[in-house]
């Protein structure tokens, strides 16, 4: 909670989109770290990683531009709004360049990310610039002109010497000559009108210094040379201010110039005077480094990298306000998982090799709820867990839940208490750390991942690196642990995914490294299979990612390489080898029919289940398709490209059982899909159609839920006439409001009758059709 002396603007405002392209789709995105400020008379704009929010100064509205309004940047370094023109500039790291127009319509401008020929980490977008209908672009590499009439790319200007690429800062213009500041090679600069500019020979030296910053103030151009800033009066350069630190934003207006450092903003008049100065420590109760700054009507408003928008009065530097659309604290998101009440989520992550990230992730945790919107446990209140992985709540009491670490061990979260358990707080038989490493003598990892209760409540979690690599928490808080050194080669280099625990109380346990599928049950004389690769099991690959159980007891497995199934988990039961499956698919190639394997070679990042058995697979870097229960039917492939994706990299999926929402916790964000697959009820005395009654302007489909599993429904009109009949394969199902797919029906009410598979229990229900 903030202390007197600051207040948070709009924290928890329902946000409104800027101009939504599909509401089947959510998007809940952290807009903490501001990396850029653009303004207009009546309106300011921030940039967060890879969204937009911005407010109306006239009506202290605020709204967000995402993923979700077809904004899908990659990673967003400068942002500039023409006045001239209301177009909004987005620049991207890897060049790309998207432009918003009035309307909201986003456009997206290839020409430096596909056409620009320099090495792909030389296109970064610094600065934009306008003067007379040109927008100049500094990039890593030079100068590219736009042109604000046509909307497209002129020329590229490579200003280094010998017409090398090299990295301009920022551009202005002052008596029709373009200043340009390059690292290493001082300040540049040319006359705007020379129609020559590609030729680097065109360029003079203006200054052989080291510079970081220009801008022209009252027909005076403003240099920044990291620490200290000048003005140059046409004839010398007079200091206006020294300071200790890098200046690392410079921007002038009509009344003043604002340079910003990590810690401070300078606000200097038209004198040359410091008017206004804020210090980061000045403001209660929040840690804010500060990224950029700008004044609009007198008002500083301030971005930071942790506390979106910090802002106060130029008079008064002692009172502030934030503005911070609520989401979670970041974007890469990790895990998910969905409780009645609230949704998780983690930032915690291993790299390809399984070794937690490289500042062992000293980040939060976040989590949702319909009533307050987004808040956060912070990292201090965490007992110094790092690198956390998985949640697992408890089902016998949603209000405590579980965190695995991949660091520190495990986390018990109920309330406001929060307990750590780890080789030194846990007894012999909880998480151990890792034993040896021959570099760091007195290193200490505890790698808890991929929990999960079984059916009596015993939380099962793997122990990664050790020999005692399964461990469970029983109910009455004492620990067991299996030791895996004589059931298969070295456990001690072995590390775990998500754990599956199926009816026969078997745990199915991917191994990252070297023993593929790992299938345990410590009820039958603590019988373990492995299934491997070819005869010993045909995975495709010996590093598995990912497992799912379905609706049918059927066993899903995602691997480095593809795709298989265990048709049935009691197959442990009886058998002491398992081979599993890869399920075939029929593809036209090229107008033949191909037998095919269903994601064939395709890294599997996660499988979820939905609640008519279908499945939601995320591949690595080529988003998530959902299919059919039996794998035969692609019934939605999306991507960045197709969808408001964020990104094609799905670290996880989660499903709210109840609603059918799936969540899709990408490396830039968080979204969801408003999915039709609920959990069977478990009868017809809650069935209830949505929307209803169904207007003329309602484009989806109309969704019957609260059904049971193989519920049969019937719609027929008023006089009798059957218009539409399925069978339910979850909880709910879908009719597009046509006559068996033929033609739209008419206006008027439709009778919707409902009836289990026995046809025991029925329901009627009336839906009206309004065209």
């Amino acid at each position: 909670m903030f202390k007197k002396g600051i207040i948070i603007f709009f924290q928890v405002l329902v946000i409104v989109g800027f101009a939504q392209k599909n509401p089947q789709w959510q998007g809940y995105f952290s807009y903490n770290e501001v990396k850029d400020i653009a303004e207009a008379p009546t309106t300011f704009f921030a940039a967060s990683e890879n969204a937009l929010f911005y407010k109306d100064l006239t009506n202290n509205e605020i709204k967000t531009i995402n993923s979700i309004d077809g904004l899908k940047p990659d990673i967003i370094t400068a942002i500039y709004h023409s006045q001239e023109k209301n177009i909004t500039f987005i620049g991207n790291k890897n060049g790309l360049l998207l432009l918003i127009k009035s309307d909201g319509t986003v456009l997206q401008k290839r020409g430096i990310l596909d056409e620009v020929p320099v090495n792909p980490t030389l296109k970064a977008i610094n600065h934009f610039y306008e003067n007379e209908n040109i927008v100049y672009i500094s990039c890593d590499y030079g100068i590219s002109a736009f042109n604000l009439n046509t909307l497209e790319f002129g020329d590229t200007y490579a200003i280094g010497n010998g017409g090398q690429n090299i990295k301009v800062f920022q551009t202005t213009v002052l008596n029709n000559e373009i200043y340009a500041v390059t690292v290493n090679e001082g300040i540049k600069k040319a006359s705007v009108s020379n129609p020559n500019l590609v030729d680097y020979n065109q360029w003079q030296v203006f200054n052989a210094g080291f510079w970081n910053g220009i801008d022209n103030f009252q027909n005076q151009l403003i240099i920044s040379n990291y620490s200290t800033l000048y003005r140059y009066d046409g004839t010398q350069f007079i200091n206006i201010l020294s300071q200790p630190e890098t200046i690392i934003d410079l921007r002038t207006n009509n009344n003043y110039v604002i340079a910003t450092t990590t810690s401070k903003v300078y606000v200097i008049d038209e004198n040359y005077q410091v008017v206004a100065q804020v210090q980061n420590n000045q403001i209660p109760d929040i840690n804010a480094t500060f990224t950029c700054a700008t004044v609009i009507d007198d008002v500083i408003y301030i971005g930071t990298n942790n506390n979106g928008i910090v802002f106060c009065p130029l008079s008064n530097t002692t009172t502030f306000e934030i503005i911070l659309p609520n989401g979670p604290v970041y974007n890469n998101v990790f895990r998910i998982k969905k409780t009645a009440a609230k949704l998780w989520a983690t930032y915690g992550s291993y790299d390809n090799t399984f070794v937690p990230t490289p500042d062992y992730s000293q980040k939060p945790i976040s989590f949702y709820n319909n009533q307050s919107g987004w808040d956060f446990i912070p990292f201090p209140d965490l007992q110094g867990a790092l690198s956390l992985t998985d949640i697992v709540p408890n089902p016998a009491n949603e209000d405590e839940v579980y965190v695995c670490s991949f660091q520190s061990g495990l986390l018990k979260i109920n309330e406001d208490t929060i307990t750590l358990f780890n080789e030194t707080t846990s007894p012999p038989n909880g998480p151990q750390s890792q034993q040896w490493v021959p570099t760091i003598p007195n290193f200490i990892s505890v790698r808890v991942n991929g929990a999960a209760f079984d059916t009596d409540n015993n939380l099962f979690m793997t122990n990664a690196l050790v020999y005692k690599a399964l461990k469970v928490l029983k109910p009455n808080n004492q620990w067991q642990s299996f030791d895996f050194t004589n059931l298969f080669e070295d456990p001690f280099y072995e590390t775990y995914g998500k754990i599956a625990i199926d009816k026969n109380k078997t745990k199915w346990i991917p191994s990252f490294r070297a023993n593929g599928l790992i299938a345990f049950n410590e009820n039958y004389n603590n019988k373990l299979i492995r299934i491997k690769t070819e005869t010993d099991g045909n995975l495709p690959s010996i590093s598995v990612k990912c497992v799912a159980l379905d609706n049918r007891n059927q066993l899903w497995i995602g691997t480095a390489k593809g795709l298989r199934i265990i048709q049935s988990v009691d197959q442990f039961l009886s058998e002491d080898e398992i081979q599993s499956k890869p399920i075939i698919i029929e593809e036209e190639i090229e107008g033949e029919v191909l037998a095919q394997e269903l994601f064939y070679d395709q890294l599997i990042l996660d499988i979820a289940v939905d609640g008519a058995n279908r499945k939601w697979v995320s591949l690595g870097d080529a988003g998530v398709f959902l299919v059919s229960s039996n794998g035969q039917e692609t019934i939605y492939k999306f991507t960045k490209d197709n969808s408001p994706l964020p990104s094609n990299t799905i670290n996880d999926i989660e499903i709210d059982g109840t609603t059918g929402e799936v969540f899709f916790a990408t490396s830039k964000g968080l979204v969801s899909f408003k999915g039709s697959a609920t959990k069977p009820s478990d009868d017809l005395t809650n069935v209830y159609i949505y929307p209803n009654p169904v207007r003329p302007e309602f484009s989806g489909t109309v969704k019957i839920s609260g059904l049971t599993d193989k519920a049969i429904v019937k719609i027929a009109d008023i006089s009798g006439n059957l218009v539409f009949e399925t069978t339910a394969l979850g909880g709910t199902i879908e009719w597009d409001t046509t006559a068996f797919g033929k033609h739209k029906v008419a206006s008027g009410v439709y009778m919707v009758f409902v009836s289990a598979q026995d046809g025991i229990e029925t329901n009627v229900k009336k839906v009206m059709i309004i065209r």
